[in-house]
């Protein structure tokens, strides 16, 4: 890194700022390849991942700010601080007490006035309100049983029924239609948490069956001589059957 640093133009360019992009994207593709469960290209992307925390230290060290031993000293400091349970004489017998006390020693590591303050603000929706939750239970904040849990579900999703029913004439508001299934769905990702489900995991899995049937869809009509714009729904709907059956 000090030689590319030294030597190489786009190298030498680079700033914190201009490399933020960049280790976004390929903090994804790592993403892509664990959903893959692709090991060679997980050990690929994680060297990626792992040139972008070098490239950071290089730039900080040359701002007298940090470099990779001062990181590397933060990190075993912060581990160590927050797993009392192992270094001291606090006490967690499951997962659920670690994770209190990871988010009591955080909270007041950052000085947050909010326990809420530590979820960062460019987070995806979904994995945000997972976020939330969490931490909300961390601090004792949550409902006791997963049955209070789909009851809320189904209080909201009843909520939404009713004020927005698909066969009323009148057009919906859209604000108000808008807050209530934000709500709906801050519910259901709360039972997926209760129940050990990522909503976001499950979410992408179906995201990907869909692609895998459209394509099918697209690619068996094709070979009918059939222009997918040009057929008709039910057409459509023949393919993709087709395509669930040969899952």
């Amino acid at each position: 890194m000090e030689e590319l640093r030294e030597q190489c133009p786009w190298d030498r360019k680079q700033t914190l700022e201009s490399l933020r992009h960049l280790t976004i994207e390929e903090t994804f593709e790592l993403s892509d390849a664990i959903l893959d469960n692709d090991l060679q290209e997980i050990k690929k992307e994680l060297g990626d991942i792992l040139l972008h925390i070098v490239f950071y230290a290089k730039i900080g060290s040359e701002k007298e700010a940090f470099d990779m031993g001062s990181v590397i000293t933060s990190l075993n400091e912060k581990l160590i601080r927050r797993h009392p349970h192992i270094y001291s004489d606090t006490v967690a017998n499951d997962e659920d007490g670690v994770k209190a006390n990871w988010e009591k020693i955080k909270l007041k590591e950052k000085g947050n006035t909010s326990v809420l303050g530590g979820v960062p603000r460019s987070l995806p929706a979904l994995i945000k309100a997972m976020r939330i939750q969490e931490k909300a239970r961390g601090v004792g904040f949550d409902w006791e049983e997963k049955e209070q849990v789909w009851e809320k579900v189904e209080e909201e999703m009843q909520e939404f029924k009713s004020e927005f029913n698909a066969a009323a004439p009148e057009e919906i508001n859209k604000e108000k239609a808008t807050a209530e299934f934000g709500d709906l769905l801050f519910s259901l990702i709360n039972y997926a948490r209760f129940i050990d489900i990522n909503p976001e995991e499950a979410l992408e899995r179906t995201n990907l069956k869909f692609i895998k049937r459209f394509q099918f869809l697209e690619e068996a009509a094709k070979r009918d001589g059939k222009s997918i714009g040009e057929m008709s729904l039910a057409e459509m709907d023949v393919y993709w059957n087709r395509a669930k059956e040969g899952e």
